[in-house]
């Protein structure tokens, strides 16, 4: 199986990335393929809206993001991994699923699927401070609507409250248990 797992912190290393890490850390033993990809230092436009996609399905907008798009599309397992922002996705996790909107083009508008009949799954790691009931609810909103356009069933959540600082969540022994755990239980999904 090909996981691809996107960290969308700007922080390397920081407690989005720990956790990503550390739920994957079995799976290449066991078989499968991951992949890491760190957004901040690439260099991704934001969607500039003009509706150049719309006729192919492609983005217009040349530059490091063009790679990604093929990545995500022989994912069998595509994790976002973010640490959350006012209430959302980091910035750069936002800015790379707007520019999917080549991938909405083609599905909506094109009616081309990006694997017919291949069963994907997309899931959400995500990282906050705060304890907040709500702090998830935009991030895993934008997550299902990504998963929808790119033809992905929605999985898992790991969702982690009250990590603040880089090396909080090395210290929360059962948050780094939930993350093996979710580990574990992508590594039992067939593709």
């Amino acid at each position: 199986m090909n996981i691809l797992c996107i960290l969308g912190s700007p922080r390397k290393n920081g407690n989005s990335e720990t956790l990503a890490r550390t739920a994957t850390s079995d799976l290449e033993q066991c078989g499968h393929t991951v992949e890491f990809i760190r957004l901040n230092p690439m260099n991704i436009s934001p969607c500039q809206g003009c509706g150049g996609c719309n006729s192919t399905g492609a983005c217009v907008i040349k530059d490091d993001m063009g790679a990604l798009y093929d990545k995500v599309d022989q994912a069998d397992q595509l994790i976002l991994t973010t640490p959350i922002y006012f209430y959302n996705l980091s910035g750069q996790m936002k800015c790379f699923i707007d520019r999917f909107q080549a991938r909405w083009a083609r599905k909506y508008l094109l009616k081309q699927s990006v694997r017919p009949g291949d069963p994907r799954t997309l899931h959400l790691m995500a990282t906050a401070a705060t304890h907040g009931k709500k702090v998830f609810e935009a991030a895993i909103l934008t997550a299902r609507c990504l998963a929808d356009t790119l033809d992905m069933q929605y999985g898992n959540e790991l969702l982690v409250r009250g990590v603040e600082g880089k090396d909080a969540l090395s210290q929360q022994q059962e948050y780094l248990a939930a993350a093996r755990q979710f580990g574990a239980e992508l590594g039992k999904t067939r593709h």
